[in-house]
Order: C-alpha cells, then structure tokens, then sequence
C-alpha cells in the first residue's frame, strides 16, 4: 500500500513482517505473567521505474491486545500517521491474528482512517491482508487502499510468495498491481524484496528491512 495517498507493508507491511503473537495459558493454574512491550520498526526504499525513488517507514508497538502504530510517507508522500488498535488471536492447527485500527493522517494527506491488518498461517503457508478506509476532508479524496501477500516458508529462514496491492502512488494508471516477493529472516531481521508489475513499463520494486525488538 504505497501511493499518493499510501506508501508501505509492511508489512510490510505484512504477515511475515509482523510476528504473531498466540497466547498460551500458564501450566498448573498458574497466574499469567503481565504482558510486556515489542516493537517492531520496518523501512521501506520505494523505487517506481517511471517516477523517483523515496523511502518509508512503520513504527509499531504491541503490549497484550493493545497495537499502536505510527507511519511516515505511507498513506501519502509528505504525510504522517498514527494508529490504535485491538487484536484478537488464536488457533493451533490455523493459526489466526485480527487487529481494526483506527487513526488520522496529518500532512499532505490528511483526516481519520480506519483499517484492519490481519493474517491467518496453516503449516507453511500464509496470508496476509492490510486494508485502510481514507474518507478525505479538503483535497484529500476518499480512497481505499490494500496490501495482500500469500506466501509459503520452505524453511524458517526463508518466506516467497505473491504480492498484490491497490494504489495511486506510482504505476502510472495501474491502481491494482500484483507481483512476487522474497524475504529472509536472520534473528530478529528481516529483509525482503518486493516486485510489482514484472515486465511492464511500471514495474516497482521495494526494498525493506524489518527489525523486531
């Protein structure tokens, strides 16, 4: 989800960039410890074939259910954003995570927003789904943006798979495009790479580094 009105996944967006959290009760009736803090920061290099290259980036924090998270040149270039939201999680054999959010946008794009970032992981694949609802207020016109990955885990170090997204940021007059990614985990780092539209004249590619803490 990069355009003029969103830039991003990360996953980034994105199902591999976001580590799943399942809770697991305690052994022997014993009291849950209290939830503690993880962060996760992810930058993007957003580099369209037709138009300049620029960077973005998502911040995001996690205690329990409560998800906050902050982004920069992702809903428009020259905008920031920030979001709260609520997860809710479960399964074993389908393992599933949902977080709504909600939130504003202030800068070149600007007034509330509400999404939903979800995933849902069977074996050693998974699925990926990030959607945002950008009413618009003044110039900004109301748009909804999407980021979807489907991929597949041959080894823990190691994620491939598709990528689609809806967009007005760059593609000249593709707002829906699709292509392949390629991620690797190393600790707690993940790098990937995205490519839409291969063999176009609007191909994308984007670059990210996801670091977990």
């Amino acid at each position: 989800m990069r355009a003029p009105l969103a830039a991003a996944a990360i996953c980034v967006a994105s199902g591999c960039l976001h580590a799943q959290e399942m809770s697991v009760a305690p052994p022997g009736g014993a009291e849950a410890a209290p939830p503690t803090w993880s962060f996760l920061a992810t930058g993007f290099w957003n580099m369209p074939r037709q138009e300049g290259s620029y960077g973005s980036g998502i911040f995001g924090a996690d205690r329990g259910a409560l998800h906050l998270e902050a982004r920069v040149n992702y809903e428009a270039m020259h905008a920031q954003s920030g979001f709260v939201g609520w997860s809710f999680s479960g399964g074993e054999t389908v393992q599933y995570k949902v977080t709504p959010i909600v939130g504003v946008v202030v800068g070149s794009a600007h007034g509330p927003i509400g999404g939903v970032e979800a995933s849902v992981a069977i074996g050693k694949f998974d699925y990926y789904l990030e959607a945002e609802y950008l009413p618009g207020t003044g110039s900004t016109t109301p748009y909804t943006y999407a980021w979807s990955e489907l991929g597949y885990r041959p080894v823990p170090w190691l994620r491939m798979g598709l990528v689609a997204q809806r967009t007005r940021i760059y593609g000249g007059d593709r707002e829906f495009q699709r292509g392949g990614l390629l991620q690797l985990t190393f600790g707690k780092v993940t790098g990937g790479v995205y490519w839409f539209n291969p063999g176009s004249h609007e191909q994308v590619v984007i670059a990210a580094v996801s670091v977990a803490f």
